[in-house]
């Protein structure tokens, strides 16, 4: 099936158009959706505008579209987005990287209904541990580019999701409740290099921006 990726550049985004991939779909497009509001309920924000980098190391054409991220209203500027892929490319579903938001997958697939088209959900309702190991095994190098929950500070910025992260991050969520793989926004990621992409990105420089338990990486590419 010819599908489009909700693409963010993060980890679930990216592993979820690898594994849509591998069971036979073509990737014809990624839609990524730039919203100004920082607390955005429905879209990736940290390093969001590294997202061409990306695409062109995967040599799959970029959708970018913009919203002010008002909630709800942001569905409108997706959906648009969503008609532009299926004009230019033709796509016939999107892949999602949708773990265990409802509040996510339920308004994407509203939106898919609606315009006649699939909605596929490769990472839905994966066990967390799962996630992060599917990005080990399968050789993806994740950094993490934000972090928005107690204990996390911006010592976590820039950490690379391997062995040992999952094992600090099982610890805070034993203690914290944390999501293992920060499906409740508890942190954001930035995927420099996984079977997709044609070369590998390296960080050139970056700039911290927080305080206390909230803080984003803004990184530089190429």
């Amino acid at each position: 099936m010819k599908l489009g990726v909700l693409f963010s550049g993060g980890k679930d985004s990216t592993l979820a158009a690898y594994l849509a991939k591998n069971n036979g779909h073509e990737l014809a497009c990624l839609i990524t959706i730039k919203s100004e509001n920082l607390e955005s309920y429905m879209f990736h924000t940290p390093s969001i505008d590294k997202v061409e980098a990306q695409a062109e190391v995967m040599n799959i054409p970029l959708i970018v579209g913009k919203t002010k991220g008002e909630k709800e209203e942001e569905l409108i500027d997706l959906e648009n987005a969503i008609k532009q892929a299926i004009t230019e490319y033709k796509i016939e579903g999107v892949i999602t990287g949708a773990v265990g938001s409802v509040y996510q997958e339920s308004r994407i697939s509203n939106i898919c209904n609606k315009l006649g088209i699939k909605c596929v959900n490769p990472l839905w309702q994966k066990d967390q541990f799962e996630v992060l190991n599917e990005l080990i095994k399968n050789k993806f190098e994740v950094i993490i580019v934000g972090v928005f929950a107690y204990p996390l500070t911006n010592e976590w910025l820039g950490r690379v999701i391997d062995e040992k992260f999952v094992s600090d991050v099982k610890t805070l969520h034993e203690k914290y409740k944390i999501h293992v793989a920060g499906e409740g926004g508890e942190f954001e990621s930035f995927v420099l290099n996984c079977p997709l992409f044609e070369k590998r990105l390296e960080v050139k420089s970056y700039t911290d921006l927080g305080e206390k338990n909230s803080w984003r990486r803004e990184i530089e590419v190429e």
